[in-house]
């Protein structure tokens, strides 16, 4: 059997991977070992969080799944950073474990081009250094293409519980045991990394008057651009909130010795932004508390997830720490928390479309690359299986600039700077974060996953709407005015704004910081849409930082636009450090923009640079 694209894996790389291919028209097969394990959540079952949630409304916009799955199967639903200002603020949903999973599931099945099968793959058909197809465990060859793998955590994985070690992937099932040794004898170099997870504990085994609780918005919220929530907002489930305790401390120190992390079991590098709680009693020993979070992991709630506690305490340990708490003194646990160490790629071996720089036509995305997180594996596997497609096809390849998408700053760093732990988005890596923001995602991207073949006539003519929308409120802000009366100036009073003398414009006058979109266009007794007006309030208000940051976006273009030869040889380019020549050898940027954010390289070796291109390729 011959496909177009072989996807393996079937986690949140794998699923949007595959239906990209199948949507731009690909034959495609997604192989994993166990369908049970399709769009699996071995760790919290929430979607979003600061940044991310961000990446979920791009993926959406782009013509992925994950935001529509999310939305038809949440729990419960926030904004994150309201107070703050706009380029921070990301939704999050606690979703549920099993039912996100079915909904996937059930969309891949539905999709046309698409063929699902259970198998585990031993090797890759190489012809030359180019992929051919896989080999599975039972001697089966497929052919393809383009392959792109998308193995998560499952390569020669190890889990690890005090003293324990045993071979697993999440969950304890059968691991990858075969593609390491064979990636690695291709020339590929491998990284060890390591994730954990917490301890799950019975709903009715806690005490919530001892609990805080942390209930979901108000209003309806979705990751989806294009369509309306379809949840209860007065049916979310809540989550609730309590602490760690200087008797929590003193257990986890006095048996620092027994969990896997500090007795020397675990070689590979943990996430820093989700240390376990072992780590943050110790790395962050002034502070008295730490919060845990219980969050609902199913629609029958029966089950919850303890965040921020993950650990590698043995069994006992980690009963008489949950114990200590708040809310927990009679607490059962369903299972425990656990470590797991696995090999990931080195993505400096990484081109920008994600295809290997050793291995022609081998895409990777998701933790196989060295990242954390539901999100970012699917943000890469949806640019992976776009970008398998166009080279199948033979077009340009789609690769989104910094200032288009935090998708494109995840793939920009990843292959220029590496990594050295999980690597997590956060907004501060985001230096045009005020461009990216939850808002304004679909008119960021949508017209690329039209032009893609992923954003149907449905969603597109939604987009399109609220284009017009969008431009209908901003004429009408702009071409009415308003004159200093003792009404205006009445409702000015109240919303703590200085009086008029003189007639303004509505458009300048919410520029004022104070007065707010919605409570203008309720004086005034004018009809709106909540999101329309959302959109241009925030357009208006921070018109001046706006430009501003498209200045800067500018100065940044000019230096993607200066182009590097693929055939330079950087030992001839003089005055630049050793560091600089290796780390341009190894990665070949495409571009000085590129090369100006390759970790190591200092602003006195891209004027070199320049200088050299200038010199023999008459490049200005």
């Amino acid at each position: 059997m011959k496909y177009n694209v072989v996807v393996v894996g079937g986690g949140h790389a794998g699923c949007e991977a595959a239906l990209a291919s199948a949507r731009m028209g690909m034959k495609t097969l997604l192989i994993t070992t166990n369908f049970k394990n399709i769009a699996d959540m071995p760790c919290n079952p929430s979607i979003g969080g600061s940044a991310k949630g961000i990446v979920v409304r791009e993926i959406d916009a782009l013509g992925g799944e994950m935001g529509y799955c999310a939305d038809r199967t949440l729990l419960q639903i926030k904004m994150l950073n309201v107070k703050k200002g706009p380029g921070v603020r990301s939704l999050r949903a606690q979703g549920c474990k099993v039912n996100y999973p079915n909904q996937m599931f059930k969309t891949l099945n539905e999709t046309n081009n698409l063929e699902l099968k259970e198998a585990t793959v031993k090797e890759l058909i190489l012809e030359n250094n180019v992929a051919k197809g896989i080999l599975t465990e039972d001697n089966e060859k497929i052919y393809s293409e383009v392959v792109i793998l998308t193995t998560g955590t499952y390569l020669n994985s190890d889990i690890m519980c005090g003293h324990e070690k045993y071979k697993g992937g999440p969950h304890g099932e059968k691991n990858s045991m075969f593609l390491s040794p064979f990636l690695e004898k291709n020339g590929i170099k491998l990284i060890r990394l390591k994730t954990g997870t917490p301890p799950r504990i019975l709903k009715n085994s806690i005490n919530f008057d001892e609990v805080k609780i942390e209930l979901g918005d108000d209003e309806p919220l979705t990751f989806s651009n294009f369509y309306p929530a379809t949840y209860d907002i007065n049916k979310q489930y809540p989550c609730y909130l309590t602490y760690t305790n200087k008797e929590t401390h003193k257990i986890i120190m006095d048996n620092l010795d027994k969990c896997a992390l500090y007795s020397g079991m675990i070689k590979g590098v943990g996430p820093r932004y989700c240390p376990s709680i072992e780590d943050k009693v110790v790395k962050f020993n002034d502070k008295e508390r730490h919060q845990i979070f219980l969050e609902p992991e199913r629609s029958d709630d029966i089950e919850y997830y303890v965040g921020g506690f993950s650990t590698t305490m043995p069994h006992e340990i980690q009963e008489k720490l949950l114990k200590t708490m708040d809310g927990l003194h009679d607490v059962k646990i369903t299972k425990y928390g656990y470590a797991i160490e696995y090999d990931a790629i080195d993505p400096l071996q990484l081109k920008l479309t994600l295809e290997n720089k050793v291995i022609s036509n081998l895409f990777t995305a998701g933790q196989i690359n060295g990242t954390s997180g539901y999100e970012e594996a699917a943000a890469q596997g949806l640019m992976a299986g776009i970008n398998a497609v166009l080279k199948i096809k033979g077009e340009e390849p789609f690769i989104l600039k910094r200032n288009e998408a935090y998708i494109g700053v995840l793939i920009d760093d990843l292959i220029n700077k590496g990594i050295t732990e999980p690597y997590r988005l956060l907004t501060s890596r985001a230096e045009f974060r005020l461009l990216l923001r939850h808002d304004n995602a679909s008119i960021r991207l949508t017209e690329y996953g039209r032009k893609l073949g992923l954003i149907n006539d449905e969603k597109y003519n939604i987009y399109l709407n609220t284009l017009d929308e969008m431009k209908i409120l901003n004429e009408y802000l702009d071409n009415n005015y308003v004159t200093p009366t003792a009404e205006i100036n009445r409702f000015l009073e109240e919303n703590s704004s200085s009086q008029l003398y003189g007639r303004i414009s509505l458009k300048n006058l919410l520029k004022r910081p104070e007065i707010d979109i919605f409570n203008l266009l309720d004086y005034l007794k004018v009809s709106y849409d909540k999101k329309i007006a959302d959109m241009v309030q925030i357009e208006i208000k921070y018109e001046g930082y706006i430009n501003k940051t498209k200045e800067e976006v500018e100065k940044m273009l000019k230096l993607e636009n200066k182009k590097i030869p693929l055939d330079i040889d950087y030992e001839k380019v003089s005055n630049i450090a050793t560091e600089a020549k290796q780390k341009f050898s190894k990665i070949r940027p495409l571009t000085i923009g590129q090369a100006s954010r390759i970790s190591g390289v200092n602003p006195s070796d891209i004027t070199m640079l320049l200088v050299y291109l200038k010199k023999e390729y008459n490049n200005d």
